[in-house]
């Protein structure tokens, strides 16, 4: 998919005579920009601590990007949503590149098993698993054995097959 990224937002009250230096929140988002992105942390923000768009402001707003993009990690996200009985938490595993991807693998995977929208799933958190001992899930563990390999069963093999072309110019005398 690779629509969704990782934003950092930090915000704080506006200052007032009475707190002049209010405490700053921070909050990693995910999100597909940053209008999308600021407006979670605003939703999160009145949610957690009442503090709304009008009364705050937004200090910063960072991409946060992977560090190593091309290997192969476990991930383990932490979530609360809604559903239409009530509101569940759960804790779900994803193998990929990521921590963006994974989170998009959970979305595509709430949607699929829970019919959840994007707007009732809470991350709550999201941790790469280093040690493979630590892993729960055995759709995760078995992926990570040892020396795993993916038979192709069905192969048809090319060397006894007639040529589609040919070299040499077909003779039309007899």
């Amino acid at each position: 998919m690779g629509r969704l990224q990782e934003y950092q937002v930090i915000g704080r009250h506006l200052p007032t005579e009475t707190n002049p230096t209010p405490k700053l929140y921070r909050m990693r988002i995910f999100a597909p920009n940053t209008v999308v992105a600021k407006s979670r942390f605003w939703y999160f923000l009145m949610k957690l601590r009442k503090v709304k768009k009008s009364t705050g402001e937004i200090v910063a707003l960072n991409v946060i990007n992977e560090k190593r993009p091309l290997k192969v990690k476990n991930f383990g996200i932490w979530i609360r949503y809604d559903s239409r009985s009530g509101t569940h938490n759960m804790y779900k595993e994803y193998r990929e590149m990521s921590r963006t991807e994974a989170v998009e693998a959970l979305y595509q995977d709430m949607a699929a098993q829970h019919r959840a929208r994007f707007r009732s799933i809470h991350i709550l958190k999201v941790v790469e698993i280093e040690n493979v001992n630590q892993v729960r899930r055995p759709y995760i563990k078995q992926l990570i054995t040892k020396g795993l390999s993916f038979p192709l069963p069905h192969r048809v093999a090319t060397s006894n097959k007639k040529k589609l072309y040919s070299a040499v110019r077909p003779s039309t005398f007899a």
